[in-house]
């Protein structure tokens, strides 16, 4: 790292590296310096389009550039274990993009290798990081709504995503569960920790992903989670969270709020919105501040987002797919 600024590289050039690749040209410590793609040409249309000096039409190129302080993996999830193990091996740290992995196994290699090499590595959970949702979780374990009951949680497209679509490739690890169902899952998680059952159904496609998926989620606590994801139909993509005291509701957009509600008992409901200064409520600039926060404080991997969480959530997403038979190609 400079004295100012942390330094960026883009490995990959699809439409969620683009946003990211955005939020960071807005920080004023951050400093965009190579992108890679598997062709030259797609790397150098994405690095003209944002004025980035280096584009690599391979990944090792990337990994290997000494001037790159961190790289962000934004592959679809199935080549994140071979794109993050890559920059890791070479010594570059990693934010790697949700799902973190295909499946548990694949993320704890990627962290068994981060902390062997004493790399910091972060899976790109944003909802973690936006501040609204660090201030609902503060008030849940203040205890404002007393011992967590129930947790709801949705996300669900309308598409109609056709057979060729990602979304619905086994090769690229489609399904609705690894691509919106991590959000609820880590939700639930966020606030409750690892369940301790995992109950789940699910309607799957001709291919073998889950076109929607349903899932209850037990807790030792004697809390449950009612998680939904789906391809099929546009949910509200809300959440709430019932205790023993009342409750907060969540009515839009779960994992980059504009609002929530505090209904405590015996009292009249209380609103928390979104601070102007912290920028749109869909930004990604949160989880680059965090990842930039920790580099620079040392740290090999973020108090917001610990590996010890993510490798919980793959956990249990290995489990619903498990409950609900699905299975990518080169799986036992």
């Amino acid at each position: 790292m400079t004295a100012q600024n942390v330094r960026w590289g883009i490995l990959a050039t699809g439409g969620i590296a683009a946003a990211f690749t955005g939020a960071l040209v807005d920080l004023p410590d951050a400093e965009v310096v190579a992108v890679a793609s598997r062709t030259e040409a797609s790397a150098k249309g994405f690095a003209e389009r944002f004025g980035i000096p280096r584009a690599y039409g391979d990944w090792a190129s990337l990994a290997a550039d000494e001037d790159v302080d961190v790289v962000y993996v934004a592959t679809p999830h199935s080549a994140h274990r071979a794109a993050a193990g890559l920059c890791l091996e070479a010594g570059r740290n990693v934010l790697c993009e949700k799902a973190f992995t295909l499946n548990a196994r694949e993320a704890e290699e990627l962290v068994a290798l981060a902390r062997g090499r004493g790399s910091f590595l972060m899976e790109a959970m944003w909802m973690y990081c936006h501040p609204l949702v660090r201030r609902l979780k503060a008030l849940v374990d203040d205890g404002a709504i007393g011992e967590v009951r129930t947790v709801q949680a949705d996300f669900g497209l309308a598409g109609p995503f056709p057979p060729s679509h990602r979304l619905r490739d086994p090769a690229q690890g489609g399904g609705a569960l690894l691509d919106l169902g991590v959000y609820p899952v880590s939700f639930a998680q966020l606030l409750l920790g690892e369940p301790s059952e995992v109950v789940a159904r699910a309607v799957l496609s001709d291919e073998g992903v889950d076109l929607q998926t349903g899932t209850v989620l037990s807790f030792d606590s004697g809390a449950l989670a009612t998680l939904h994801c789906s391809l099929t139909g546009g949910t509200p993509v809300a959440a709430s969270i019932t205790g023993s005291a009342g409750r907060i509701d969540v009515p839009d957009g779960f994992f980059f709020p504009e609002r929530f509600v505090v209904r405590r008992d015996g009292r009249d409901p209380e609103e928390f919105t979104a601070d102007p200064a912290d920028g749109p409520r869909d930004t990604l600039r949160h989880e680059a501040s965090e990842v930039m926060r920790a580099l620079r404080a040392g740290e090999r991997e973020s108090p917001l987002v610990p590996l010890d969480g993510t490798l919980a959530v793959m956990r249990t997403l290995d489990t619903i797919r498990e409950r609900i038979g699905v299975r990518y190609p080169g799986e036992a």
